[in-house]
């Protein structure tokens, strides 16, 4: 086998560009593709739980953060299955098919004229989108998971041991193709979605949003099949995550079955394995599992960073993102985290890091770990003071127990209401009032969701039409003719909207500036002609407020979060390594993935029970959370003590060595005795033979 693996290596070494094998371009390709089509589904998926299947914000944020999680806990099966069983290529192959189906399931998800029967633009059996949603969903936390093992320690393969060189400029490329998809798809799925899409009705176009990274799914697929005869495969051979839960199996087991007083006690637990497992595999153990103890406090960072996907998207859909000539849509405010990631790595290592070692700290990988966790903690502060600000500027909504009603003057002059309870209003002309009164006093208190009661005080001869906007803005028409009016609009994918009102051969533009999450009420008076002035007898009456608080003040929160990463996780992977034995990076990799897991099921428990009435409360419990986490995790640091893994083993390997010796100097020396013992008996024999 290494004779085979020599000769295929120096075959790929000779098929080379620039240096580099051929085979490695395809798989960079295909790395490409595959970070864009995650990235970019995952960008806009909260917001397609919320509008497209009319979840709500706790319920799209529970269900997007068990997706991640379980993006997170398919990479250990992965490995399992890659090194015992099918090797990585066939992995990476047989996933990515499930991968691409669980994606075109996506898109095929969110086409709502699948079901709309009556053409109105909404599903009308939501439960088979719902079907089709979730089973994509598992397929592509089973496909991008399994795979996330396997394609750079596959790339890794295709080198030879002379291009050490080459094979570290790989995994550099590798990593910034993972950060250049990341960053163009967050940029583009987003514009994708904000387009208008349908066969009967003009809908956001969620099923473009996720076609197109079904699309590159595709490609990256194919292009890894293209460069099947240049790679290498090397043969499977057995996963060390299964020898280690095997050895740590047996020490539990062992250690119970020898609970009694009467069996002396071991320096470690892990030495009752000694039995089955060899001494260097057990000391190797030992020093991963005081690696891993040190992760018990790190999901509660995974638990602050991932909500940047979900409640951060969900808080910049009530703000305004125009920014002039540039309007950014609420999932596109993802893409500053993978623009300062970029930013803050080189910046970090050759200002940041020097910077404090010349001034004669000893900033401990163990010491950036807890700062990165106190930056996150701090990011979620300024979540918090960004959402008290977005609640000053929202409409009052009503609460569970309530009901609001919302009574339009249409008339030129004031109209006096009187209400149950002897509650009298004076509606002025052209305008919206809002009442909120408790459910029992209009006997609807059967209705456990919040009611909104619109009731329209109309003038004679008033055609109603409603218009709505399922990109937060609102237009409710009110015409007035003798004859039907055509009412439509034109250009929504801007803030300036025009609207033609037809009535046989005669029409009429009328053009409204509007502003992210308004809603308003357009009358047309009786006094209504067309003409070249017909529009100045339409009134405008607005009934919420656009979002008055800008996305450029989620700048430093996503400043801080991206710190925070920068400084925990760069340096806890590389502290990480750095601490465990060089067959043991596998296992340390599957802790660190299931701290990011763990950290996501945080998430869903919050949303689910907590049920935390005010957005600005629950950023402070989760900061607050963080912060005292980061007080243990110092503590823990405090007392660690920094292991040179190699060192260890060598000096083991040495000690093993000299046991090896030791016993065969003791079997030479039985033997020389034994030879010694033989000659005196023959002398015997011989005295007494005489």
């Amino acid at each position: 086998m290494e004779g085979y693996k020599t000769n295929m290596q120096q075959h790929i070494h000779d098929v080379a560009v620039c240096g580099y094998p051929l085979s490695i371009f395809f798989i960079v390709v295909n790395e490409f593709c595959e970070r864009f089509s995650y990235y970019g589904m995952r960008a806009v998926l909260v917001l397609y739980f919320k509008y497209f299947l009319r979840w709500d914000d706790d319920m799209s944020t529970s269900i997007y953060h068990t997706f991640v999680a379980l993006c997170y806990l398919t990479p250990i099966l992965g490995a399992i299955v890659a090194d015992s069983w099918l090797g990585k290529f066939k992995t990476i192959i047989y996933l990515s098919i499930v991968y691409t189906l669980g994606q075109v399931a996506m898109a095929v998800s969110a086409i709502h004229d699948i079901t709309d029967t009556d053409k109105d633009g909404t599903p009308d059996d939501m439960t088979f989108h719902v079907v089709m949603s979730m089973v994509g969903l598992f397929l592509i936390a089973l496909g991008t998971g399994g795979i996330k093992p396997c394609v750079a320690a596959f790339g890794g393969d295709q080198f030879s041991d002379s291009q050490e060189k080459q094979r570290r400029t790989f995994f550099s490329v590798f990593y910034l193709c993972i950060n250049g998809g990341s960053l163009l798809s967050t940029i583009i799925t987003p514009i994708l979605r904000a387009q208008e899409c349908g066969i009967h009705t003009k809908q956001s176009c969620y099923p473009l949003a996720f076609g197109v990274p079904a699309a590159l799914m595709v490609v990256a697929l194919v292009v890894f099949i293209v460069g099947s005869g240049m790679y290498y495969k090397a043969e499977p051979q057995g996963n060390i995550m299964m020898d280690v839960c095997r050895c740590i199996g047996f020490a539990i087991k062992n250690r119970y079955r020898h609970r009694s007083g009467r069996y002396p006690k071991r320096q470690h637990w892990m030495d009752w394995a000694e039995e089955k497992y060899d001494k260097l595999l057990i000391a190797q153990i030992k020093m991963v599992l005081k690696v891993l103890f040190l992760y018990i406090p790190l999901p509660m960072f995974w638990t602050l960073f991932d909500q940047k996907g979900s409640r951060w998207t969900l808080q910049a859909t009530t703000m305004d993102g125009n920014f002039g000539a540039l309007v950014i849509q609420p999932d596109q405010m993802q893409t500053v985290n993978p623009i300062l990631i970029l930013t803050l790595v080189p910046i970090m290592d050759s200002v940041i890091y020097p910077l404090i070692k010349k001034c004669g700290l000893n900033f401990t990988p163990l010491k950036r770990m807890t700062v990165g966790m106190f930056l996150a903690a701090l990011a979620f502060v300024c979540a918090a003071l960004v959402q008290v600000e977005i609640d000053k500027s929202l409409p009052t909504f009503p609460s569970a127990s309530q009901s609001q009603l919302k009574l339009l003057n249409m008339g030129a002059e004031p109209l006096k209401v009187k209400l149950p309870d002897n509650v009298q209003l004076e509606l002025p002309p052209n305008q919206v009032c809002q009442y909120l009164f408790k459910t029992t006093m209009y006997n609807i208190y059967s209705y456990r969701c919040r009611i909104t009661v619109f009731i329209l005080i109309l003038t004679k001869r008033i055609l109603k039409l409603e218009c709505k906007y399922s990109k937060g803005l609102q237009a409710i028409v009110n015409s007035h003719r003798n004859n039907d009016a055509n009412v439509q609009m034109y250009d929504f994918a801007t803030f300036s909207t025009t609207f033609t009102i037809r009535s046989g051969s005669e029409s009429c533009d009328y053009r409204r500036e509007f502003g992210f999450g308004s809603s308003y009420t357009f009358l047309i008076h009786s006094t209504f002609k067309f003409g070249p002035s017909c529009h100045e007898s339409i009134s405008a009456v607005e009934d919420i407020k656009p979002n008055s608080v800008h996305m450029a003040l989620q700048i430093p929160q996503y400043f801080f979060i991206t710190a925070g990463e920068v400084m925990f996780s760069v340096t806890g992977l590389e502290f990480s390594y750095s601490q465990a034995p060089s067959n043991m990076k596998a296992v340390l990799q599957a802790g660190w993935l299931l701290t990011v897991a763990i950290g996501n099921f945080i998430v869903l428990i919050v949303a689910e029970l907590a049920k935390i009435p005010e957005q600005w409360a629950e950023y402070v419990l989760f900061a607050s959370l963080l912060i005292a986490v980061c007080f243990f995790f110092s503590i823990m640091a405090y007392f660690y003590t920094y292991m040179d893994p190699a060192e260890i083993e060598a000096q083991f390997k040495k000690n093993v060595d000299d046991d090896k010796d030791d016993r065969a100097l003791k079997q030479k020396m039985n033997f020389a005795k034994d030879s010694v013992e033989s000659d005196d008996e023959k002398d015997e024999n011989k005295q007494t033979q005489l």
